[in-house]
């Protein structure tokens, strides 16, 4: 991503709630300020993965830990926004294979609101920091419709 981009992205970063909680929970995991002078485009970088970015990454390949880390603050994020908007708390599992493949759900209740099979995760990530947004988006939308749609068991207790 070039260095304008990031400074001046094309779109409020915050102007969607799922981006919201991303920038949030990164924020949160900088216990020693270490991030401080670094905008949230800045933050958010490693999800940019452009076609150049996907060219220098191995077909097969195992993820690191902290690609690992960066996919679980993604579906946290996702969880996150799920419970802003419909009050019910949702946990994220993920099981994943050394190699990078796996499944996460995010579960409300006895609701499973978000179920993802995940293949190549090493190669994780988004042509631009709008798509991040747009995919996030769309995960958040399908768990807030599921609870919506079947209140009863994200409710029961």
């Amino acid at each position: 991503m070039s260095e304008a981009a990031l400074l001046n992205p094309p779109f409020d970063l915050k102007s969607s709630l799922f981006m919201a909680e991303l920038i949030k929970l990164w924020r949160a995991q900088d216990a020693y300020g270490t991030w401080e002078g670094k905008s949230d485009a800045e933050l958010l970088e490693p999800y940019v993965v452009d076609k150049e970015k996907r060219k220098g990454i191995p077909i097969i390949g195992d993820p690191d830990p902290e690609m690992l880390w960066r996919l679980e603050l993604y579906y946290g994020a996702i969880g996150l926004a799920i419970e802003r908007q419909t009050g019910n708390m949702v946990t994220p599992m993920m099981k994943m294979h050394h190699e990078g493949f796996g499944r996460i759900v995010l579960i409300a209740g006895r609701l499973i609101v978000v179920n993802k099979q995940l293949r190549d995760v090493h190669r994780f990530g988004f042509l631009t920091l709008e798509k991040l947004a747009e995919e996030g988006e769309k995960l958040v939308n399908a768990g807030v419709e599921m609870i919506r749609k079947y209140p009863d068991v994200a409710n029961y207790g």
